[in-house]
């Protein structure tokens, strides 16, 4: 199960196709890290927009290197205004994007999801976000105000019903994934903790005491 072809999202109609690593020569050329199936994908979808919408780009592909694709943009003219846009994510509006494959799923597509339990249908939260993580992803469940986050492997196993339009999914997620504080941790943890604190506390002190006696010793011998 994949969740994208395209991931990222600034809302549920757009979805993020690539991101501004920095300038590339001195003619304002751009280094963009794609977030597309074949890198050059990033300029596939026409003109590409920043997150606030307020500049459009239309993307000309000098060269793919090594994963990152160098491009020029139009009204970027030199190397300072090339690294003023480092950081720049570039959007297309999800309705250019091609159908998702079975099982596939964009990340636009996912935000904001209600998820609830695959057993009993106990409502969870919402989707939040979807993480990478090495050769799967996870998805981060908001539950709500003064809650912990949950995440979630997006795996078949853990995520096994997907309802796009009725916007829901179900979760059985395979143990404990919210972070842990210290105010959280089992008492008998933290109790030993405790003990293993004091018990370095009086092994230094009996070192520092032993060391004090031998100086004395030896300033007695002299």
């Amino acid at each position: 199960m994949s969740s994208a072809q395209v991931p990222g999202a600034a809302d549920r109609d757009r979805v993020c196709v690539g991101a501004i690593a920095g300038a590339q020569g001195v003619r304002g050329a751009v280094r963009i890290k794609p977030f597309t199936d074949a890198p050059e994908d990033v300029a596939a979808y026409g003109p590409v927009s920043d997150e606030a919408e307020n500049r459009r780009f239309e993307i000309d592909i000098l060269e793919v290197r090594g994963g990152m694709v160098i491009a020029a943009l139009d009204g970027v003219g030199d190397r300072n205004a090339a690294e003023a846009m480092k950081g720049l994510r570039l959007y297309v509006a999800r309705a250019v994007l091609p159908e998702a494959d079975d099982d596939e799923f964009y990340h636009a597509d996912l935000l904001g999801l209600k998820v609830v339990m695959a057993e009993g249908g106990a409502e969870v939260g919402t989707v939040r976000a979807i993480i990478p993580a090495g050769a799967t992803e996870v998805l981060e469940i908001d539950r709500g105000p003064g809650q912990h986050t949950q995440l979630v492997p997006f795996t078949r196993e853990a995520v096994p019903k997907i309802d796009i339009k009725a916007g829901w999914l179900s979760i059985d997620p395979p143990g404990e994934t919210e972070a842990e504080t210290e105010e959280e941790r089992p008492e008998d943890d933290v109790a030993g903790d405790e003990r293993q604190d004091a018990d370095r506390q009086d092994a230094d002190r009996q070192d520092t005491e032993r060391q004090d006696t031998e100086r004395t010793d030896n300033a007695e011998d002299e």
